[in-house]
């Protein structure tokens, strides 16, 4: 997507965070590789670049973002689970799924369809054993070098 799609690009350490929004809600927190910051576009794309900074900064921080309605009924069960695991900790996909009554493949690809990464941090959902896992549907490459970032900003 063109940076002109986003209402911010912020970077991060080894990434950047491509936001979207209209006046009112958060649409979609993207990874993205690094590139240019994208000045925000709006008062809410600033105060959400506020709390990306806060969160890059310090990973207790605890969002407080307007998020635009999305996702099946499953997912938004799946994504309010993810939202509760504390900073510095994670749950298995099967613990997750066990939590949910559900299946691990499920809860994986409800991890995959997250639209507000860090606020909803599916990043603190790894495989069995603490194996990394998948990562924004992938399993490899520049997003899962992502999740390791993240899981040790967090010191998990």
């Amino acid at each position: 997507m063109s940076a002109a799609a986003y209402q911010a690009v912020l970077s991060a350490p080894t990434f950047a965070l491509g936001l979207r929004c209209s006046d009112d809600e958060i649409l979609a927190i993207e990874y993205l590789e690094p590139r240019a910051e994208v000045v925000p576009q709006s008062l809410l794309a600033k105060e959400a670049v506020r709390q990306l900074r806060a969160y890059l900064k310090d990973p207790r921080f605890v969002f407080g973002l307007p998020l635009a309605p999305a996702g099946t009924a499953f997912q938004r069960r799946v994504w309010g689970r993810i939202a509760a695991i504390p900073s510095g900790r994670t749950l298995s996909y099967g613990e997750l799924a066990q939590a949910i009554a559900s299946g691990p493949r499920a809860v994986g690809n409800a991890c995959g369809r997250n639209p507000y990464p860090l606020v909803v941090p599916c990043h603190r959902v790894v495989a069995a054993g603490g194996a990394l896992g998948g990562f924004a549907r992938q399993r490899g490459g520049f997003l899962l070098d992502v999740k390791r970032w993240l899981l040790a900003h967090e010191g998990s």
